[in-house]
């Protein structure tokens, strides 16, 4: 059986569309192929790097990708699922194919204040969401 190809979408990819990423291949490796892209690539967020180091997964230093090189490259996907707020999952561009398009929206993590100890329980309040959801959606897909 071939794997089923997701892309997580964000505004910026540098935060929750790469905690959903990292977490599907985390949680059902076997059965996805997983990237992910954002519609205005910017920076890694280091505090999402260090939150996801509590399951083990190391995202060091991997760059962010944008939506639409993955279209001019020709990729497509059995499912596109936009992780932003409502209004930001819009823009995000039809893929070609039969794609199944998703939406789930979770807080940004980038407008979290505090201090960095304050934002990372925060970013981990959300990585959870991110995770409860994954959990949810895999057992749905496998009926």
């Amino acid at each position: 059986m071939s794997k089923q190809k997701v892309l997580f979408v964000c505004i910026h990819n540098s935060a929750r569309s790469q905690m959903a990423d990292e977490l599907l291949k985390f949680l059902a490796p076997e059965r996805f192929e997983v990237e992910s892209a954002g519609i205005e690539p910017g920076k890694l967020n280091p505090l999402v790097v260090q939150s996801l180091k509590d399951y083990d997964i190391n995202i060091e230093g991997k760059a962010t990708q944008s939506v639409k090189e993955m279209i001019d490259q020709g990729k497509t996907y059995d499912y596109v699922i936009t992780v932003c707020d409502e209004t930001s999952a819009e823009r995000c561009p039809v893929f070609p194919g039969d794609t199944k398009r998703i939406h789930w929206s979770f807080t940004d993590p980038s407008q979290f204040q505090g201090s960095d100890e304050e934002r990372l329980s925060k970013i981990k309040d959300v990585r959870e969401e991110i995770k409860t959801r994954l959990e949810q959606w895999i057992k749905t897909e496998d009926t």
